[in-house]
């Protein structure tokens, strides 16, 4: 997906919403996401690097 229309607010928006996906898996003890979640969520980290925008880093658990 090709970024360069997509506002900071939206981009931040989409990453947080994987990272609270995780972070919810993570405390009801299941595991939903896989590779494309992470390979989504590492575009938009780029992303937001490419941009200097400051985000929190998805904790991804270790695998089970």
């Amino acid at each position: 997906m090709p970024f360069e229309n997509v506002s900071d607010h939206f981009i931040i928006h989409m990453y947080e919403a994987i990272r609270d996906d995780v972070h919810a898996e993570a405390a009801a003890g299941v595991r939903l996401l896989s590779g494309p979640a992470k390979e989504r969520a590492e575009q938009l980290r780029q992303e937001i690097e490419r941009r200097g925008l400051f985000y929190k880093p998805i904790e991804w658990p270790a695998k089970v």
